[in-house]
C-alpha cells in the first residue's frame, strides 16, 4: 500500500483517486478552494444555481465505463436527462437551425438547408462512428508513453485523416456555410481551430449527432458530487482550503508536499492541478518543461463567462444556444493568430432552467453566457462590462426580445479568475489544444521524467481537454502508478 497525495479535486483527480484507492492505496486529496470540483464548481445566488465550469454532458458511454469500473452506474449518483432539442444555432435575426435528438431528424434539417446533404451527412457520420470506436473505445485509453500506441491495424487505414483537417473534410462534402459551421462546432471542444484539427477527430461529430446531449439533473456539479461520494466510499480523504505550496523532493524523488505551511510526507505525488503551475512547485532544475516550451504551445481558449439571473423566462432559446451570426474566422484569428479581444465575438448561452427547475426560482431564468478568448489577454472590469453589453444587444436583436432590464444580477469570470482560482497558465479555460503535434505521446507526460514518484493528470496532459478525457486521464495515470510502483 502506497501513501498517495493528490493535488486538486477536478474530474481527473477524483477519477485517479478512486482508482488508486480501489487498488488498496491510502489516498488523500488536497484542494486549494473551499469546495471540490476544480473548474467544475457551482455558483449559488438568490435562489439561482449555476455550473461555473462545464455545462455540456457528452459521451455518456465514458461516464458509464468509469462508474462501471467500480461496479456502479451513473444513475446510482445522478439522473440524466437527454435534451431535445440538443441545441440551436442562430445565424441571424430569428434565423436559426435546431439540432434535435436523432440523426434522422438532423438529416431532415440538413436537407432543408442544402438538398442532397442528408446522404452526405449519413456517410460522414458512418466515418465518424468508425473513428469514435477506434478513438474513444481504444486509443484514448493508452497513456501516451510511445508513438507506437497510435499504430494499430485500424489507425493504419486512417493515416490520411491525421494529415488532413476537419475543415478540409467537411468542405469537401458540404457547401452551405451554416451546415459547415454546425459540423465544425464539436471540435471546438478540443480547443483548436477546425483548420488545425486532424480529420480523425470527426469522432466528436458522432458524440454530437450520434450519442446526443444530456443534462445531469441539478447540473454538472452533481457528477462531481457523485465522483466525490464514490471516492470517499473507497476510503479517499479530501481536504479543502488546502493550498499546496511546494513539492518536497530529495535526490530527485518526490517525498511529500507543503500544505498551508505544513510538510506532509507521501510516497507518491499526483497533481491534477495546472501542469505548468505544478512544476513551479519544484526547484527549476527539476522541471521538465521550460517557460519557452509552454509559451510555444497552442492553448485552448480562455473564456469570459457571465452568470445571469433574469426576472422572467427567456423566449426563443433552447437549453444550449449558439450564436454564430458573425465571422468565425475573424474571431478565431483573435484567439489563435493575433491575440486580441474580438470585435464581434461568437458566443454561447446556456439556460439550464429550461430543463431543470433547481437552476432558478419559479418564473425566473438562469442564463450562462460564454465568449471564447485568447489566453493571457487583458482582463479588466471595464472590458467585461463592454462585452456584456455587446452580446446582450446582439442577443436581444437575434431573439427578438428585450432582456437587459430583466437582469436581477450578473457575475462574471474571466482570465484573471482562471489564474487566481485555478493557477491556470495564462488563464486558459480548457487546457492544451488537440492539434496534430499536441496529440497523445506529443503531449506533456503523465509521469515526470525528472522526479521519481511524481505524476500528472488532467487537461494539459494525456489524452486532452474536456470532461470525458479528464475521467480517462485519471484512469491512465492511476494505471501508470500501479505499474511503476
Amino acid at each position: 500500500m502506497k501513501d498517495i497525495a493528490v493535488i486538486g479535486s477536478g474530474f481527473s483527480s477524483l477519477a485517479a483517486a478512486a482508482y488508486l484507492a480501489q487498488a488498496g492505496n491510502k489516498v488523500t486529496i488536497y484542494e486549494k478552494n473551499d469546495t471540490v470540483g476544480g473548474r467544475a464548481r457551482q455558483l449559488k445566488k438568490e435562489g439561482f444555481t449555476f455550473d461555473i465550469g462545464p455545462t455540456w454532458y457528452w459521451m455518456p458511454d465514458v461516464f458509464e465505463r468509469f462508474f462501471g469500473d467500480f461496479g456502479k452506474h451513473p444513475s446510482d449518483y445522478y439522473e440524466l436527462i437527454k435534451l431535445n432539442p440538443a441545441y440551436s444555432v442562430y445565424f441571424g435575426e430569428n434565423d436559426f437551425i435546431t439540432i434535435e435528438d436523432s440523426l434522422e431528424k438532423i438529416c431532415k434539417a440538413f436537407e432543408k438547408e442544402e438538398p442532397g446533404s442528408s446522404v452526405k451527412l449519413k456517410k460522414f457520420m458512418d466515418e465518424a462512428l468508425d473513428n469514435y470506436n477506434i478513438a474513444i473505445k481504444d486509443l484514448v485509453y493508452r497513456p501516451g508513453v510511445s508513438p507506437l500506441e497510435l499504430v494499430t491495424p485500424a489507425t493504419a487505414k486512417k493515416i490520411g485523416q491525421f494529415f488532413s483537417t476537419i475543415s478540409k473534410e467537411v468542405r469537401k462534402e458540404f457547401n452551405n456555410p451554416r451546415l459547415i459551421s454546425i459540423l465544425e462546432f464539436p471540435v471546438l471542444f478540443l480547443g483548436a481551430k477546425p483548420s488545425n484539427t486532424p480529420a480523425f477527430y470527426s469522432f466528436m461529430n458522432y458524440a454530437d449527432f450520434g450519442l446526443g446531449t444530456f443534462h445531469p439533473k441539478d447540473g454538472m456539479y452533481s457528477v462531481i458530487e457523485g465522483m466525490r461520494d464514490l471516492a470517499v466510499s473507497l476510503g479517499v480523504k479530501i481536504h479543502t482550503n488546502a493550498s499546496v505550496e511546494k513539492i518536497i523532493t530529495n535526490n530527485k524523488t518526490a517525498q511529500g508536499i507543503k500544505v498551508n505551511g505544513e510538510d506532509i510526507n507521501a510516497d507518491i505525488i499526483l497533481s491534477g492541478a495546472d501542469y505548468h503551475h505544478t512544476e513551479t512547485l519544484l526547484e527549476p532544475k527539476l522541471r521538465q518543461y521550460s517557460e519557452s516550451y509552454w509559451d510555444k504551445k497552442v492553448f485552448a481558449p480562455s473564456s469570459l463567462l457571465f452568470y445571469v439571473g433574469f426576472d422572467h423566462p427567456i423566449r426563443n432559446v433552447d437549453h444550449h444556444t449558439l450564436f454564430f451570426d458573425v465571422d468565425f474566422e475573424e474571431h478565431a484569428k483573435a484567439i489563435y493568430d493575433q491575440p486580441a479581444w474580438p470585435e464581434e465575438p461568437l458566443f454561447y448561452a446556456s439556460f439550464p432552467s429550461k430543463t431543470d427547475d433547481s437552476a432558478a426560482p419559479a418564473g425566473k431564468e438562469a442564463g450562462i453566457f460564454l465568449i471564447p478568448l485568447a489566453p493571457g489577454i487583458e482582463d479588466t472590469p471595464e472590458i467585461r462590462e463592454k462585452y456584456f453589453d455587446k452580446i446582450m444587444s446582439r442577443f436581444e436583436l437575434l431573439t427578438s426580445q428585450k432582456v437587459k432590464n430583466s437582469v436581477i444580477f450578473k457575475e462574471s469570470f474571466c482570465v484573471n479568475d482562471f489564474i487566481s482560482e485555478y493557477n491556470s497558465y495564462k488563464g486558459n479555460a480548457y487546457g492544451l489544444a488537440n492539434t496534430l503535434l499536441q496529440t497523445a505521446f506529443l503531449r506533456p507526460k503523465l509521469k515526470s521524467k525528472k522526479v521519481k514518484n511524481l505524476y500528472f493528470t488532467g487537461q494539459l496532459s494525456v489524452p486532452g481537454p474536456g470532461v470525458p478525457p479528464s475521467l480517462i486521464s485519471g484512469k491512465l495515470v492511476a494505471g501508470l502508478i500501479e505499474k511503476n510502483n
